[in-house]
């Protein structure tokens, strides 16, 4: 009898039942010893009668012993399907799994090797996942099986047991069955969904009857249990392996995400931040944790005016809305200008999911661009702090004034497109000579052009000399310029120049501001070039003491200058020594 059952109650009574039979047995031999000889033929008979009873009993008793181990390796199987079951929901580690339900049942089957194969739809071959032998031990030379059993069996789909392959008819003349000297064989299909995905396959090359069709029964359902969790494990690595790829997407589109420069606020339909990134942050001065999660009118209180009518517009008409503004921020002391995009998020059902709005902050680059208008394009670059450089500052500076003289007159009878295709003609040519000198054109009224020298966006140490130049320069190429026009379109420029202290810096509301300068030495500047006449350019004194040594001036009578109670002398500016 088998330790694991020895000391059951049924065990037990076999056993009692084993003994008193066998002590009935050797005192009816002893008794019939007795009465050999003796002339007692009812004592002979009666003896006689107790053996012949007794023969049916002990074969009973064997019947039930024998149904009794049966019982016991039933129950036993049962259990270590259970087990295996058991293992196979316990973990999705395919190779652990099967090697320990391989080891399981060698042991229950009396099978000396077995090997668990699967289909390969690559390569389309059966390939082995794990083989195990009775001791335990992995098998690494799996080349002596039986491949025609093999392949029978997992192209029909129906399992195959076998006492004595040596003797079955069914493999006479397999060279792999003779010269492995194979016996005993059992093997299963692994089906999933009717579909054959791999075999089962166990044999012993010593012993014959090992495997019966409980056996078999039982390894088909121990099959029908491995592939269902092979099929758990795949779908897991694949799942795995779709998730690894998901993370590693999420987290690329974090990185790319955080690293846009462009503000990236998502709203749900609720109308509550779910995605916010750094860039929003900086632009908007208001930190990550204090926004997401929280309704965008509560938390991006600055801009939620503007935002709540691109919301709705948004919604109702499913398509892309942009628009500029300018709002004050923790982030500047003055206030931003910037450009918002709003976009529906619409699944792939069409359902809209919320709104993605996307920020960016133009302002250095619109105040940039208003600088280009009157900076030289050489001094562009040479800004460093674009707030700092515009902030008002008083200063001494050199002012020019240029004016188309008779332009009235010469305007009265012209097409607009034409003026305006004229005069833009002659102020290239004096805008050109000004930037020459690295002057700032503060700006173009009507037929005057104003230019100023040594500024904060355009610090000189000789600005005096240079708007001088400028102005000579100006008349110069003007001339050359006014030579190629038609004769009605030939114009004269009038200049005037003083120097002097003046503020300059932004001036304006934070709906327009322009630079420019105003002071005392302005308005003489624009006082002497009202006086000039056709291609002249007067100077003032403040300007003659810095050029009178290269340049050639002529002295003009004094000028009384509004708001002043002295005269003014100025002087004619006709050219360089």
């Amino acid at each position: 009898m088998s330790d694991n059952t020895a000391n059951t109650p049924i065990q037990q009574d076999l056993e009692k039942l084993a003994e008193l039979i066998s002590e009935i047995d050797q005192t009816a031999d002893r008794q019939q010893q007795t009465f050999v000889g003796t002339q007692s033929h009812i004592l002979m008979e009666a003896s006689a009668e107790l053996m012949r009873l007794l023969a049916p009993a002990k074969r009973t008793l064997q019947n039930l012993e024998r149904r009794l181990r049966a019982q016991e390796k039933e129950q036993q199987q049962l259990r270590a399907l259970q087990d295996i079951s058991a293992a196979l929901n316990s973990s999705l580690d395919t190779s652990y799994v099967l090697t320990m339900v391989m080891d399981t049942m060698i042991k229950i089957t009396g099978a000396e090797r077995g090997f668990l194969m699967l289909f390969n739809e690559e390569t389309g071959e059966l390939e082995i996942q794990a083989a195990r032998n009775i001791n335990r031990e992995t098998i690494l030379d799996s080349t002596e099986v039986s491949s025609t059993v093999i392949n029978t069996v997992f192209e029909t789909g129906e399992p195959l047991v076998t006492t004595n392959a040596q003797e079955d008819a069914r493999f006479q003349g397999q060279q792999s069955i003779i010269s492995y000297n194979l016996r005993s064989i059992m093997c299963v299909p692994l089906t999933m969904k009717d579909d054959s995905i791999g075999v089962v396959y166990a044999d012993n090359r010593i012993a014959s009857g090992i495997f019966n069709d409980t056996d078999r029964d039982l390894f088909a359902s121990f099959a029908n249990q491995a592939a269902v969790a092979i099929e758990n494990a795949r779908l897991f690595r694949q799942i795995r392996k779709q998730l690894a790829e998901i993370t590693e997407m999420k987290t690329l589109m974090d990185d790319v995400f955080e690293s846009i420069a462009s503000g990236v606020i998502t709203v749900d339909n609720d109308d509550h931040i779910r995605l916010y990134n750094q860039a929003a942050s900086r632009i908007l001065g208001v930190p990550m944790h204090l926004v997401v999660d929280r309704p965008y009118r509560e938390a991006l209180a600055d801009v939620s005016a503007v935002l709540n009518s691109l919301v709705e517009q948004v919604r109702q008409t499913r398509s892309n809305e942009s628009k500029e503004i300018d709002i004050v921020t923790g982030v500047r002391q003055n206030s931003s200008t910037l450009t918002l995009t709003l976009s529906p998020l619409i699944d792939m059902q069409q359902r809209t999911n919320g709104i993605a709005m996307v920020l960016d902050d133009v302002t250095d680059r619109k105040r940039m661009a208003a600088v280009r208008r009157y900076l030289p394009p050489a001094l562009v670059d040479q800004v460093r702090d674009l707030d700092a450089a515009q902030r008002p500052q008083r200063r001494d500076l050199t002012v020019f004034f240029a004016d188309i003289s008779g332009f009235s007159t010469f305007s009265e009878g012209l097409d607009p497109a034409e003026l305006i295709r004229v005069i833009n003609g002659y102020f290239t040519i004096a805008a050109q000579a000004i930037n020459e000198f690295e002057g700032i054109i503060d700006k173009f009224m009507g037929d005057a052009v104003m230019a100023l020298f040594n500024t904060q966006l355009n610090p000189q140490e000789n600005h005096i000399e240079r708007a001088v130049r400028a102005g000579l320069r100006m008349l110069e190429t003007v001339a050359e310029y006014r030579d190629r026009q038609p004769e009605h379109e030939r114009l004269h420029f009038s200049a005037g120049i003083n120097s002097g202290e003046a503020v300059a810096g932004n001036v304006g509301s934070h709906f327009r501001k322009d630079f420019t300068a105003i002071g005392d030495a302005v308005n003489l500047a624009k006082r002497l070039e009202e006086t000039a006449q056709s291609d002249q350019i007067i100077i003032s004194s403040s300007v003659y003491e810095v050029v009178k040594d290269w340049a050639i001036t002529e002295p003009l009578e004094p000028m009384r200058v509004k708001g002043r109670s002295t005269l003014e002398q100025t002087y004619l500016l006709l050219g360089e020594k």
